[in-house]
This record gives structure tokens, C-alpha cells and sequence, in this order.
């Protein structure tokens, strides 16, 4: 980034100056068992309750929405805020947003993955969590709004209507505007009770499902968008980490003498399970970590783990034992009597790597502690706010309140910028150099200290009966996942997306195995439902080949279809035109796609090199439902760049480890989609339905997988079983 964003010293975000108003009235929304309160910035304070949304109104009639919605070119940042001002009726063009402070404490913010209030931007969730809240809350400062008007004019409130930023009255014509209200405005004890019939119908609606800029967008063009990587405080030093090699390991000791005398190096800080450097400048900081030698402790859980020989044997024989540890994840009729008695079964095997999240801008923090050394600050793009803080706090020592998260940009995430390791590393540096530091990750470092989506073996069984329809379903997954993360049950990076609901067969099992090597692992974009749904999704159209049925009629007619993925399979083959023909040497895969509560359904049209192995994917179709759709041209960018980032795992990306090592260090060895490869058309396309927004920041990715290979076999007649599928993979299929 070019941006170099001077903080002076005296730089101070309080918790306090996030509900501050220049005059005007504030707005704090209260989130209670019996709905919302309205209290002052005192009584928030003093009762220290969980706040879920508020605005400030002053009285240039300028309004300030906080927003939690972490921003990393998805749009949150602008969908959320707005919900908000929909139903309060606010003049967009006069509403400015301020992040929300990281404290679930006093402003948390509901997250139903786990028992915890948490501001997790993560799971496509945000607009999805937010939306009724948003607009319960918007609605009841709507009403305090025209009571005080009527009050002012002494008119009837139910006489009143508001117009963006006004109120008016119809039968004089009187106009007031939100400020001029704000300015003698009275706060009730209590917002006034709301029914969700007295909302805005959806024909009402004014900025919901119409295209409106991100908010981001100028300052991002015009080069002032702060990222943490931009963050210039007076003394501040740099520095840069080296982890262990092998996932998992210690420091025993380093050449610090010679590092020492490198010019501009300040020193170097044990971390748990690594060294870092610190410097005068960011060059002085790479070339000292460049020379660094480090002699790591053995013993480390990932030594000697080897991926490949893992996912291969190990597995396969992990899912062989019935003495094995397992997990049931879903178990509905009887599945072993459906075999039993079936007419013909069938069964296949599927595999993926590891996958790192390739995020843009390299991970990065700033950490400044106050003199007394009882307080740090942070600066840090990140998805959790609140899990950074708390993450920064376990680290040093401290409570919660002890410190502050100043939202930053991000230059991508993809549930990897979720965790704050980096930040409470950066914290960790500050404390011990007594400085404030800036924390830069090398693509290397990213690379070899990853956090991953994990590998997998699974094994898929269907049975069907008499009248060919798949009565039996019995679906294990085998992978490293014994392990539990932050406010997520053990395994859940294995099995998410493994439960086919679209599919409505009536006899089900499903089952984990989990296992633990001791490599890092983390939220991934879509999660499991990227190889589970590559799995699921083959299989289902490695049974219409046999049945000798079109894999869609065999979805409509076998695999007793839900009417929601009906709908968007019909839609979907509509806009392909599924049945026509393609040019020679071209083909069409279908597979369906699911996550975070919305569905969809997708055809990608294919050609391959036989020479080099390369696949080429050149238009792609996609149909959705997503509910209400708030923001639309958001989400189409949201949804495309989904399909770009399954394209890339699909066809190019895997993370391999030998000897508790990662083999890959940059772009030139972990291969991700180039501009060259773009396909020629990604169309989306929304199929309406009246019911509350799903999560749209995922569901372009879990369908790729699937489409690609089952539009591979129609080309070849071989069949793709092992993810991604890289050239020499590609040949290797091919000769087989």
C-alpha cells in the first residue's frame, strides 16, 4: 500500500469517543430478553450493557451509524449501516459511518456459531445476523423520531411520515429535518415496541435491493483508506518473524550476536514457537531475518508427518478400522437396512490437500502500550475485533479492558485474518523492545507458518431401491481436525457442507474421523463445503452415468430434491441452456452449491490441453437463492469472486508437508489463478423468494470443484477423484 498514514503521539480512539456527539442526540440501542432500550451514553457507561446497533444525529443533520461490519472488499462496512438507515429513513447521502468499537462487553453482538456475544465477520454471516436487529432498531428510532416532531407541532404521530432525513406533515406541509429534531429531542426511557408488521415492506424500501456505492470505495481509490499496514507512529520499529519450520516447534537458541551488529537491528524476542527480528526500518528488519539461523527443539507433533503418504495410506486405513474413533454427525431412518435391501448400490472415493488462503496483503499488526505499560493499542485489519483483543489479552496477561483494537482495513481474509495470533505476537514485541512496533509477516513466513483448510479422505455409499431412487445415504470423512478452535466444536473444518439437506433421502448416515498431526489449521473460504460438496456432488453425477439419466433429471427425478434446489437447478439450467450444444471440444458439469443458509446451482463449461494437462474453464453459470438480496451488485461481486477463488483451489493451489515442513514458500511454487485464466463469462443470477437474506460470500466457491470435474468426464470418460486438479494430476488421469 502506498498510503503512509501519520498517527501522532497524542492519537487516542477511546471507547468513549464512539458515542460522543458534537450536540445533536445519541442514539445507544440496548439489546435486551425483551427486545431493544434506548440509554444515554451515561447510563451505557455506568450499566455497561451488550450494545447491538446505534446512531448519532447532530444537527447538520449529518448521521453517524456505527458499524461492526469489518471490511475486506466484500461490502459489509456499507450493508450493514444501511439496513439500519432504511428503516429509520435517513438521507444516505448524509449518513457516515464509524466502526464499532471491539467490546462484546458493553456493544456485542449476537453470534448463534457459539454461547459467546462475538463481532466474528466470518461465514458470509453478517448480513444475514444483522438484518433483523438492523432493522428493529432503525424502526424504533424512527418512531422517536416523528414523536418528537408531533410533540413539536402537536400533531398525532400515527399523522406523520417521514421522508429521507425529514419528517413532514402531509395535511400542512411542515417539514423538519433529523437534526433539527436532534436538537431538542427528548429520549424516552424506553425505544417505543415495534411489530414486525409496522416495517417496511419490502416495496417501500428505498436502499435495500437498489445499487449503492461501497462506502469504501473513494478512500480506497483516492489512497487514504487506512490499512494496519499504513500505520506510522512516532518511535515506532519494525519487525518481522521467522516460526519453526516444522509446525508446532520451539526456538532452542540462534545466532543473536551476529544479528545484533547488522545495521539498524534493535534486537531480537523469543516467541513461543519462534524469533523475531526488530529494526530501525522494514529493510533492515527482512535482511535480519534472512540471516537468522535458528536451531529448533525436537520433539514438535508435525515431525516427520508427511501429507501425502498421510492422505493415501493412512487414512484410507483409518477409515477401514472399525475400532477407529468416530464422530456421527447425522443419522436419520436406517441406513444399513436401506442396503440391505437395495437394488443396486454404489460407492466412490474422494481426496484434497491442504489449501492456504492466499490473502493479498500480507498479515500485519501495530502495537503501542501506554507508559505505564497496563494498557495496549492495536491496529489491525481484522474479521473478530473482539477475538484479537482477547486473544491480545490472553497473550500479555491482561483483561479485556486493558486493550484497544482500532479497525483497519483489510487486503483480503478469508477467515484466515480471524485468529489475532499476529497482533498478540506484535503485542507480545512492543512489551519487551518498550517500543511501538510494527508487525510485518513475510508471503513466506504466510506460507510456512499457515493456518490451512485440511486435507481429506472420504468415502461416499448410496443405495437405491426398486424404483431406481437413492433410499440409502452413507457419507464418512477422514482428516486432520481433532482439534477445537475458538467458539467452533472439534472437526468442524472437516464436516461443514458434509449434511446434504438439499437432498432429501430418507435413510442417512454421516460420520467424521477425526486425527491430529499438529499443523496449524483455520477458517477457510466456504470451509469443508468445498471438498464435501466436490465429493457429494460427483458422486451424485457418477450415478446418473450409470443410470444412463441427464444428471439434472437424475437430481429431479432419484435424489427426492428439496424444492429449493429444484428451483435454482431449473434456473440454472435455463440461463446455461443446459442441453444445447457446445463447441467441439468443449463440455458442460453441473453441481449444486450450499453454504451459510443459502442454495445455488452451478454450470461450468470446460476444455482441456491434452498435451499439458492444463483445463481451462471458459464460462460459468451460477444461480442463486439467497433470500432478500440487500445490496445486489455487492453481492454479484461477491458471488464471482467466490467462483474465481474456487477456480484457483480447483485447478492450481495445494499446500504439501514433508517431514512436519511445508514444500511451498511463495507464488512461484503454490500456483493460484492468473488473469490469463479468467473465464470468459461468470453469470449470477438470483432467484427471488420472500424470506430474510442468507450468506452470499461463500456460495461462490463450494459448487467449482464438481462442475469442473464432472464437465472433465464428459470430455475424457475418466473421472477426477483428487483435488485440485493441477496439470500433472490432470496426466496422470488421463494415462490411467
Amino acid at each position: 500500500m502506498s498510503t503512509n498514514v501519520k498517527v501522532d503521539s497524542g492519537f487516542d480512539i477511546s471507547r468513549r469517543r464512539f458515542l460522543q456527539g458534537a450536540g445533536g442526540l445519541t442514539f445507544c440501542v440496548a439489546l435486551e430478553a425483551n427486545g431493544f432500550r434506548l440509554i444515554s451514553e451515561a447510563q451505557a457507561q455506568a450499566a455497561q450493557r451488550e450494545m447491538n446497533a446505534w446512531v448519532r444525529i447532530a444537527p447538520d443533520d449529518t448521521v453517524t451509524i456505527l458499524t461492526p461490519g469489518a471490511e475486506m472488499g466484500q461490502g459489509s462496512m456499507t450493508s450493514l449501516p444501511l439496513i439500519h438507515a432504511e428503516e429509520m429513513d435517513a438521507d444516505w447521502s448524509k449518513v457516515k459511518l464509524e466502526w464499532a468499537p471491539a467490546e462484546p462487553e458493553r456493544y456485542g453482538y449476537v453470534n448463534p456459531l457459539g454461547k459467546d456475544r462475538m463481532m466474528w465477520i466470518a461465514g458470509s454471516r453478517a448480513v444475514m445476523l444483522y438484518f433483523n436487529d438492523l432493522r428493529m432498531a432503525g424502526a424504533q428510532v424512527h418512531k422517536i423520531l416523528l414523536a418528537n416532531a408531533a410533540e413539536k407541532w402537536g400533531a398525532a404521530p400515527a399523522s406523520l411520515k417521514t421522508e429521507p432525513g425529514f419528517v413532514v406533515d402531509p395535511s400542512s406541509g411542515r417539514r423538519m429535518s433529523y437534526g433539527e429534531i436532534a436538537a431538542f429531542a427528548t429520549l424516552p426511557a424506553t425505544l417505543p415496541t415495534v411489530d414486525k408488521s409496522e416495517l417496511k415492506d419490502k416495496s417501500q424500501f428505498r436502499l435495500i435491493g437498489k445499487p449503492v456505492p461501497r462506502r469504501d470505495f473513494p478512500a480506497k481509490v483516492n489512497g487514504t483508506a487506512q490499512f494496519a499496514i499504513d500505520v506510522d507512529l512516532p518511535g515506532m520499529v519494525y519487525a518481522s518473524t521467522k516460526h519453526s519450520t516444522v509446525h508446532g516447534g520451539e526456538p532452542e537458541n540462534w545466532n543473536e550476536t551476529k544479528i545484533r551488529k547488522m545495521p539498524g537491528v534493535i534486537g531480537t524476542v523469543r516467541l513461543p514457537d519462534g524469533v523475531a527480528v526488530v529494526a530501525d526500518s522494514f529493510p533492515h528488519a527482512m535482511a535480519a531475518r534472512l540471516a537468522l539461523e535458528v536451531q529448533w527443539k525436537k520433539g514438535a507433533k508435525a515431525q516427520g508427518f508427511d501429507s501425502d503418504a498421510t492422505l493415501k495410506e493412512t487414512y484410507v486405513k483409518v477409515h477401514a478400522d472399525p475400532a477407529a474413533k468416530t464422530r456421527t454427525l447425522d443419522s436419520k431412518g436406517d441406513a444399513k437396512a436401506a442396503f440391505v435391501s437395495a437394488a443396486k448400490t454404489y460407492k466412490a472415493e474422494f481426496r484434497s490437500d491442504y489449501g492456504y488462503h492466499a490473502q493479498m496483503e500480507p498479515l500485519n499488526a501495530v502495537a503501542r502500550f501506554n507508559a505505564a505499560g497496563d494498557h495496549v493499542e492495536i491496529w489491525e485489519g481484522t474479521q473478530g475485533p473482539d477475538v484479537s483483543r482477547a486473544m491480545v489479552a490472553k497473550t500479555l496477561g491482561f483483561k479485556p479492558e486493558q486493550v484497544t483494537v482500532n479497525q483497519c482495513y483489510m487486503g483480503g481474509g478469508f477467515g484466515r485474518r480471524l485468529g489475532g495470533d499476529y497482533a498478540a505476537e506484535a503485542a507480545r514485541i512492543a512489551r519487551e523492545l518498550r517500543r511501538p512496533v510494527k508487525l510485518v509477516w513475510t508471503r513466506e513466513e504466510d506460507i510456512a507458518h499457515g493456518k490451512f483448510r485440511p486435507q481429506s479422505f472420504q468415502c461416499l455409499e448410496a443405495a437405491l431401491d426398486k424404483d431406481g431412487k437413492v433410499a440409502g445415504w452413507s457419507h464418512c470423512v477422514v482428516g486432520d481436525g481433532d482439534i477445537a478452535l475458538p467458539g467452533l466444536p472439534p472437526g468442524f473444518l472437516l464436516y461443514t457442507g458434509i449434511r446434504p439437506h438439499y437432498y432429501q433421502i430418507p435413510n442417512q448416515h454421516i460420520e467424521a474421523r477425526l486425527l491430529s498431526h499438529g499443523i496449524g489449521l483455520y477458517t477457510w473460504r466456504a470451509v469443508g463445503h468445498v471438498f464435501n460438496v466436490f465429493a457429494i456432488e460427483s458422486f451424485v453425477d457418477q450415478m446418473a452415468v450409470a443410470e444412463g439419466m441427464d444428471p439434472v433429471e437424475f437430481r429431479l427425478q432419484r435424489m427426492s430434491i428439496a424444492p429449493r434446489a429444484r428451483a435454482v437447478f431449473e434456473k440454472v439450467v435455463q440461463m446455461s441452456d443446459w442441453k444445447a450444444p457446445r463447441p467441439q471440444g468443449r463440455a458442460l458439469g453441473i453441481s449444486i452449491s450450499d453454504r451459510s443458509g443459502s442454495l445455488g446451482a452451478g454450470v461450468a463449461e470446460i476444455s482441456l490441453e491434452r498435451a499439458t494437462g492444463k483445463i481451462r474453464v471458459h464460462k460459468t453459470w451460477l444461480a442463486i437463492d439467497g433470500g432478500l438480496i440487500v445490496q445486489p451488485e455487492m453481492a454479484r461481486a461477491n458471488i464471482q469472486s467466490g467462483i474465481v477463488y474456487g477456480l484457483s483451489s480447483v485447478l492450481h493451489e495445494r499446500i504439501t508437508i514433508k517431514g512436519g515442513a511445508v514444500e511451498q514458500s511463495n507464488f512461484h511454487d503454490y500456483h493460484v489463478l492468473r488473469m490469463s485464466d479468467m473465464p470468459e463469462e461468470m453469470n449470477v443470477a438470483f432467484v427471488e423468494r420472500d424470506a430474510a437474506p442468507t450468506g452470499l460470500g461463500e456460495i461462490g466457491n463450494p459448487w467449482v470443484a464438481a462442475a469442473v470435474s464432472n464437465a472433465f468426464y464428459r470430455l475424457t470418460g475418466k473421472r477426477l477423484l483428487h483435488m485440485p486438479f493441477t496439470p500433472a494430476r490432470v496426466l496422470e488421469v488421463l494415462k490411467a
